[in-house]
């Protein structure tokens, strides 16, 4: 396997596609609630645009809730972990 034995390029690359994730889905989701209740309602483009605004502002909370999280768990590392570049 490509990444055998390297646990840090693996947990970074999920990091990223974790963060990435979350602000696709969750301005997706939004736009589309939008999009079906201005079709349900006939309120065309309203709803698509609250709910969009509402979807990217959720997605940027999940990627900030994501990075918190990320560097709490650092943190419990301690210093001194990642001296191997000096």
């Amino acid at each position: 396997m490509f990444f055998k034995g390297n646990k840090e390029a693996i947990d970074l690359l999920g990091n990223a596609a974790t963060i990435g994730t979350h602000l696709v889905c969750s301005t997706f989701v939004g736009m589309a609630i939008g999009w079906y209740l201005d079709k349900w309602l006939g309120t065309k483009p309203w709803f698509l645009l609250i709910f969009l605004l509402v979807g990217i502002g959720a997605g940027f909370k999940n990627v900030f809730d994501e990075v918190q999280k990320i560097q709490r768990k650092d943190q419990r590392k301690g210093p001194g972990v990642n001296n191997e570049d000096k």
